[in-house]
């Protein structure tokens, strides 16, 4: 056997990549990214009910946004199903397992008699030592396997610790229905066998489904996998994660204009942790993580946390890299469209001038969006409400004078209009906000944009004049 590591991440294909899988994905990830292992895929699609081709696409496209990698061809647990079947029927003929012909009737029977009796309600092994020439006409049996009776099994666990499971409570838990599907319990260790997984990292939520499945290891004699059951995101509130808290899909992240590297960056801080570093590039992350690092308790996710983060990750960028993710993010943004409507060669070449100043007051792509909309406005700008209050009757005189000011500028420059503007303040005993506010509103149609003269600059001189002299007009 290798040591080479082997994680998987393993979603059910029954709805999006959601932030907790995501996270889960992230970690297996850089476990298998920091030992020099691999991570596998595995698409657990046995519920056929709710599993659909739709929500498998959308997992596997918001991994690949997210740049979470995998190696080989996902793997589709509902045609490994005779596989399944197979090892089901060897631990029968090992003894390990039985057909248990149990009625539903009977199954019935027994839980309403715990209830009674106030007990969980478990099955009561009736078929564990019986002969099948018993079984009654007619009744397809199930397998269940033979869970030990006394003692304990224990889960050893990377965050969780040694983590100890009365055997009388595990009960002969069903790996195969009467109607030969098998079990997701059963499925699991199959699987995780089969594709040679040495280290499950997964939620919380599976810790007492790690018992049942180190039974189905030991009775096969294959080796348990390394564990490790990460705590689950819980809300700012400390609620368990819910659509309120931001339990969407990692396809809305992308809607809301956040950047991979920086949900990355996020994600990986809920529940782990090196040293103080609040911002990691990817590199760091795979250089530092360490799964028996992460915490043993709920984590709490905090969207404007996640905004500050964004809008760090945003200013830090080199500008062509922001230009082109941002280019490419316009048609999943509500406010992308008329961007994507006024696309041509100058209106990109003055966003790219642009983003300098509009990134230092974005902190999503959306806001950068909503900040790059006067580039593509078309004229004559409707002004919004706080706009149209500063071009009233004196700041129309202002901005008279100032369109004079700047006809003369013939060498057109942030500098040179900056130069014309400020001499013009001077000579009219105005202060310079009282003519750079109006003359924002008029060349953007907003109250707030970049600095006033580099707007100037990115729109050019035939468009800013005739902007300011629609407003004057």
């Amino acid at each position: 056997m290798s040591d080479k590591v082997v994680t998987r991440f393993a979603p059910s294909p029954t709805g999006f990549l959601h932030i907790g899988g995501a996270r889960t994905a992230l970690f297996n990830w850089l476990y298998a990214r920091h030992t020099g292992g691999a991570m596998l895929l595995r698409i657990e699609d046995t519920d056929r009910e709710r599993s659909t081709e739709a929500a498998t696409a959308a997992i596997l496209d918001g991994l690949r946004w997210l740049g979470l990698t995998w190696e080989g061809e996902p793997v589709s647990q509902f045609e490994r199903a005779p596989r399944h079947r197979e090892v089901a029927e060897e631990l029968v003929r090992m003894g390990k397992a039985y057909y248990c012909y149990a009625t539903p009737e009977e199954l019935n029977e027994m839980r309403e008699k715990a209830r009674a009796e106030g007990r969980p309600p478990r099955y009561d092994g009736r078929w564990r030592d019986r002969d099948a020439s018993e079984a009654p006409a007619g009744v397809k049996p199930a397998i269940r396997i033979k869970a030990p009776t006394e003692g304990e099994t224990v889960v050893r666990d990377s965050v969780q610790g040694e983590v100890r499971f009365p055997n009388k409570d595990l009960d002969d838990f069903i790996i195969l229905r009467s109607d030969g599907n098998p079990t997701y319990m059963h499925a699991v260790v199959v699987d995780d066998h089969d594709m040679g997984v040495t280290h499950i990292i997964r939620g919380d939520d599976h810790l007492t489904n790690a018992a049942r499945q180190t039974v189905i290891y030991n009775a096969m004699g294959w080796n348990v996998p390394q564990m490790a059951h990460i705590p689950l995101i819980h809300g700012a509130d400390g609620a368990k994660l819910s659509k309120r808290h931001g339990a969407l899909g990692v396809e809305a992240y992308r809607a809301m204009g956040y950047l991979p590297e920086a949900l990355l960056n996020y994600l990986a801080r809920l529940g782990w942790s090196h040293g103080d570093d609040e911002v990691m590039s990817v590199e760091d992350m795979i250089r530092w993580f360490d799964i028996v690092d992460v915490n043993k308790g709920a984590s709490r996710f905090d969207f404007q946390k996640l905004e500050a983060l964004n809008g760090l990750y945003m200013r830090k960028m080199d500008d062509a890299e922001l230009f082109d993710i941002f280019i490419a993010t316009l048609p999943h943004l509500e406010n992308g469209a008329p961007i994507i409507a006024g696309l041509n060669e100058n209106t990109k070449a003055q966003l790219l001038a642009a983003l300098p100043g509009l990134k230092e007051r974005a902190k999503t792509l959306i806001e950068l969006a909503d900040g790059a909309a006067f580039l593509f406005a078309r004229r004559p700008l409707s002004l919004d409400e706080k706009a149209a209050s500063l071009v009233g009757e004196k700041p129309h005189t202002v901005l008279s004078g100032a369109f004079d000011a700047l006809k003369n500028v013939n060498d057109w420059s942030a500098a040179s209009t900056e130069a014309a503007i400020r001499e013009f303040a001077i000579r009219s005993e105005v202060k310079l906000g009282a003519v750079a506010q109006p003359l924002r509103a008029a060349l953007t149609g907003r109250s707030t944009s970049p600095g006033v003269f580099d707007v100037l600059a990115v729109l050019g001189r035939e468009e800013s004049l005739a902007r300011i002299s629609d407003q004057i007009d």
